[in-house]
């Protein structure tokens, strides 16, 4: 508790500051603008009962009213792809769970209850994504001080790391001749994701506006997806890719036939927009032999593919957007390119094979 004074307009008022802590949070109370020494005394005491009288009886929610509060500030700070998310999840799975329990009820177990045995039929990447934000809603009530602690946050999920697939060099030729040759009206889809490392929402807002040849530099900015329409990138950040010799000639190419400076690069198919583009290129294929990958799979290939020319983390980084190192070390871990070759300082030596040319086999017949 404290009493300040300060100048305003050569004249003397008087600030006070009281605090205390409930749950563990330091909660504030200020103000500012008293004319005299007694009327402060008296607004330090007022405060001072306030908090008091806050401490004692802290509001409580229930976890369905807290959730409501909460989804609301998520409707402003993030996108409307997130909320639907969140809605989704804690509909199905979590609200007939935890619904009416009061917040400060709800234990550890009871949320690891909730993921492990509640969740029927669902993956470890799912749950752990349930627990993501079931750990946020907690975590926005411990800001507010309503608990002192976030019960969540001692439940784990692990997620075994998915197999990512890739194509080698050979299996990327195969599939841009066969595609070409077939005049698959993807051919130009799959050649600029392989050439950029560019995800698919980036790929569908790119437009001609954001290459520059005379830079040599293709501007990612944008990104479009179903739920959201176009906004930023996944990371939000914008990033510019280099532009290749190989990829410089399809992009003139392309350029040629386009009908407006200011068109999408990539002609905006129906089943594209239906998100079915994965499908496709998984049959195709099939169809013609090859590692049957998903579309996001190119940029997996092309990540793997400047690891192997030795191209460095931070650069790859840089390129392709990621945001954290552990992301792109799966790809590092993938091809192996950091830990090739050390098996050659083992100094284990197998014995050499003896001659038996001349040895008489006495059990042969």
């Amino acid at each position: 508790m404290a009493i300040r004074t300060y100048t305003q307009e050569n004249r003397t008022f008087y600030e006070v500051h009281a605090k205390i802590i409930i749950h563990g949070k330091q909660v504030n109370r200020k103000k500012r603008g008293i004319s005299s020494i007694a009327a402060a005394k008296r607004e330090e005491l007022r405060l001072k009962m306030e908090l008091y009288k806050l401490r004692e009886s802290p509001k409580t929610y229930t976890w369905n009213h807290w959730v409501k509060i909460c989804l609301e500030r998520i409707k402003i700070e993030f996108r409307n792809s997130t909320l639907i998310g969140y809605q989704a999840n804690f509909n199905k799975w979590v609200n007939p769970v935890l619904g009416d329990k009061s917040l400060e009820k709800i234990t550890g177990a009871d949320i690891h209850n909730l993921i492990f045995n509640q969740t029927d039929n669902i993956g470890m990447s799912t749950r752990k994504s349930i627990l993501k934000q079931i750990k946020r809603i907690f975590a926005m009530a411990v800001e507010e001080g309503i608990l002192a602690k976030n019960p969540a946050k001692v439940v784990k999920v692990k997620v075994p790391e998915t197999r990512k697939l890739v194509f080698n060099n050979t299996e990327i030729h195969a599939l841009l001749a066969e595609a070409k040759k077939r005049n698959h009206r993807f051919y130009n889809h799959w050649v600029l994701a392989l050439l950029t490392g560019m995800r698919t929402g980036e790929l569908y807002a790119l437009q001609w506006t954001d290459v520059d040849f005379e830079s040599g530099f293709i501007s990612v900015n944008k990104s479009w997806n179903r739920k959201n329409g176009m906004g930023p990138t996944k990371s939000t950040l914008n990033r510019v890719i280099p532009i290749s010799r190989e990829l410089e000639n399809f992009l003139r190419h392309l350029k040629s036939e386009a009908v407006s400076p200011t068109s999408p690069i990539l002609e905006r198919y129906p089943d594209w927009e239906a998100g079915i583009q994965s499908k496709i290129l998984k049959d195709f294929c099939h169809e013609i032999g090859i590692t049957p990958i998903r579309f996001h799979d190119l940029r997996a290939t092309f990540i793997t593919q400047l690891m192997l020319q030795g191209v460095p983390v931070a650069k790859v980084m840089a390129i392709v957007g990621h945001s954290q190192l552990k992301t792109t070390m799966v790809y590092l871990r993938l091809v192996g390119h950091d830990v090739k070759g050390v098996t050659e300082e083992l100094n284990i030596r197998l014995p050499q094979q003896e001659n038996f040319a001349n040895v008489v086999n006495l059990f042969k017949n």
